[in-house]
């Protein structure tokens, strides 16, 4: 990572901002801050608005609310809004519903490298533990935790981590909560693909064409830690479109989105 690198905090979220203040706690205890945390709203209601207005002034860097009209769920969309909106070199990018270790900035950016993009991992909170802390609103969760799930991946070790950085596994394998990309290269492919709408995929695609450009993809394990608030599977209905549209950027070698961070 080049040494005066900055950073974008991204965080998307969809009406629950209980879930939202917690990721916004965690964020206030991070031993190294980003440039800007920007919220990528894909359409909450006021009690959203509200409480992002709350944490603005507890933030000594700015948090910004980036929001579209609900109109389904587009997170495509108001992703590549939040990135256009952001100014960090870097785009560390995060889900609404995870909990933050105090060293997650800190970590992405000592694993930041140039021609490449990150995929992180996470801890599962089980159900019971989840509406604990949420009533508490507290951000007290470890990997000791009863109710935790995927323990192995909450032990910060960093030389594991470069033991791992280029796992092999699947190359579209991604987690949207958790990763991160240099906004040149983003800018480079165009963005997220508008066209993905509804859940799935979205991130898997944004990966195959960066990998197209011949940017490789890092796995980064046991660093970058976040624990991930339970929550009811997504409705999936579109999840075959979208696939379809993530196999047509593999077999067409496609490596910019016609509609895509550019088309704003």
């Amino acid at each position: 990572m080049k040494e005066k690198t900055t950073s974008s905090l991204i965080i998307s979220t969809y009406n629950w901002p209980e879930a939202l203040e917690l990721v916004l706690k965690s964020a206030l205890t991070q031993s190294v801050f980003p440039k800007e945390i920007v919220i990528a709203d894909d359409g909450s209601t006021i009690e959203t608005k509200d409480m992002i207005t709350f944490y603005q002034s507890k933030f000594q860097i700015p948090l910004i609310h980036v929001f579209h009209e609900d109109k389904g769920f587009r997170l495509s969309e108001i992703r590549n809004k939040a990135i256009k909106i952001s100014s960090g070199d870097y785009i560390i990018q995060i889900d609404g519903d995870v909990i933050l270790h105090k060293h997650f900035i800190k970590d992405h950016l000592k694993i930041a490298k140039e021609n490449c993009f990150v995929r992180g991992s996470r801890l599962k909170m089980e159900e019971n533990l989840s509406k604990k802390i949420l009533a508490n609103k507290t951000i007290n969760v470890s990997l000791f935790s009863k109710g935790i799930k995927n323990r192995g991946n909450g032990i910060r070790f960093p030389f594991l981590t470069k033991l791992l950085i280029y796992k092999k596994e699947d190359k579209l394998k991604m987690l949207g909560c958790n990763m991160a990309f240099w906004r040149k290269d983003v800018y480079r492919v165009n963005g997220y693909d508008n066209n993905l709408q509804g859940w799935g995929y979205e991130d898997s695609e944004l990966a195959a064409r960066l990998i197209n450009c011949n940017l490789k993809k890092r796995v980064m394990k046991n660093m970058g830690i976040v624990y991930h608030i339970y929550h009811k599977e997504r409705n999936t209905d579109s999840a075959n479109s979208n696939y379809n549209i993530l196999e047509k950027a593999v077999n067409s070698n496609l490596k910019m989105a016609k509609n895509g961070i550019n088309n704003f």
